[in-house]
């Protein structure tokens, strides 16, 4: 089981640059979750950004972003420990 209590690794899927593009968003925005973002956006930008209207799209998208950050965190434990390991032996 995963940090975030899944049993499924999390996998990003990063918005196509082309996609990203026509949406305009910056490339800062472009990670693992930026084709949540686009959704997201597109529905903050109809509704004038009325948040109550989005809250599905924004949780989906800052849920995804906390995988992203607790997946990069575990990679980087297993890889501090094999320095370490390296470094006792």
């Amino acid at each position: 089981m995963t940090a975030t209590g899944s049993k499924v690794p999390f996998v990003p899927v990063p918005a196509s640059q082309d996609v990203a593009k026509e949406a305009r968003l910056p490339l800062g925005w472009r990670d693992a979750c930026g084709s949540l973002l686009v959704p997201l956006n597109v529905c903050r930008h109809e509704t004038i950004y009325a948040t109550w209207k989005c809250d599905d799209l924004r949780h989906a998208y800052e849920k995804c972003q906390y995988d992203d950050f607790v997946s990069r965190m575990k990679l980087r434990e297993v890889e501090d420990r094999k320095k370490r390991e390296e470094e006792e032996a």
